[in-house]
């Protein structure tokens, strides 16, 4: 949500910041809000990572220290802390707010998000239901274009196309759950580069790999991602993350905004070998397969930062009886 609103006030207007006197008003009688707004001002221009140098620094003359493993076993136990996503989310949401307020009373203009939904997948449908009512929280329009699961890929491109005419539809997303007899790439490539708001097009993903330049658009799973290590003060630099998996949605723009914070990423995925091995020597791991309860305990260290990315239907079935329950998220 943050990312689709910052290049939006980019694109429909330089939108005044509020005056110092006016600013220093409302931190005084609205705090909390004024450092929700604050917050979500520094997590805007600190997303994409510090602009560091290369410079390798020359070996000591010192023998090399051997690892310890003395973090793995033994020693204090550790009481996990639960990174709040829920919090975070309500700080935003309240940043986003009041930018659209200020946009709405100086040009009269509203951001505008539609969304083009092919198929009846219920995880699909529960993520589009959860944007469209932040939408409304936080004062945006929001317009849904639903198409059934055998529908024609014309069809298809044809919802892209006249979103893309449609001068109050600022950015869209779109989600195709049956792709047996879709051309994935011919409706990627009917997407307007200035309303990828997903960040598919490819120059917004070469964008994002390139140290230095700015995409349109940063995928907005991947960028929850570095928003929850960021706001809860988890260090990235040159720090050992494992992403698990390497989709287009998740795994690879999130393994591209952590090399641009200079992290050292590793990528796990199906063809991986001894990937538990791999993903133990994470200090943070990310997990972006959609394979519910894939990383298993003995797949961390202690003390590794853990962030679980998706819901997965998974099937629970009771006791003493053969009739499954309903399909619940995990």
């Amino acid at each position: 949500m943050k990312v689709l609103f910052t290049t939006l006030r980019r694109r429909l207007v330089g939108s005044p910041l509020r005056p110092p006197a006016l600013n220093s008003l409302f931190k005084l009688f609205c705090p909390r809000k004024y450092e929700a707004e604050r917050a979500w001002r520094l997590s805007s221009s600190s997303i994409l990572g510090p602009d560091l140098p290369d410079i390798w620094k020359h070996p000591s003359s010192a023998p090399p220290t051997l690892p310890s493993h003395s973090t793995n076993q033994g020693g204090e136990d550790l009481n996990p802390t639960i990174i709040n996503g829920k919090i975070i989310a309500e700080e935003i949401k309240t940043g986003i707010a009041a930018e659209i307020r200020q946009l709405k009373d100086a040009t009269g203009k509203i951001p505008g998000l539609a969304v083009v939904l092919v198929g009846k997948r219920r995880d699909s449908q529960s993520y589009v239901r959860h944007k469209i009512k932040d939408c409304e929280e936080v004062g945006i329009n929001s317009l849904l274009d639903e198409l059934p699961e055998d529908c024609p890929q014309d069809d298809v491109v044809n919802a892209v196309s006249n979103f893309n005419k449609d001068p109050s539809v600022h950015v869209y997303i779109f989600m195709i759950c049956c792709k047996q007899h879709m051309d994935e790439e011919k409706v990627l490539n009917t997407i307007s580069l200035e309303k990828d708001v997903d960040g598919f097009h490819p120059l917004n993903v070469g964008n994002l790999a390139i140290r230095g330049r700015e995409p349109l658009f940063i995928p907005c799973a991947a960028k929850a991602c570095i928003e929850l290590l960021l706001r809860s003060g988890v260090e990235l630099v040159g720090k050992n993350v494992v992403v698990i998996g390497r989709s287009r949605v998740v795994g690879l723009p999130t393994s591209l905004l952590l090399q641009r914070h200079h992290a050292t990423v590793s990528v796990v995925h199906a063809h991986s070998k001894e990937p538990e091995r791999i993903t133990r020597e994470a200090d943070i791991v990310i997990s972006a397969a959609g394979v519910p309860n894939l990383v298993r305990r003995n797949w961390l260290k202690r003390g590794a930062v853990v962030i679980d990315v998706g819901t997965n239907p998974v099937e629970v079935i009771e006791k003493n009886t053969s009739a499954p329950l309903p399909l619940i998220t995990s």
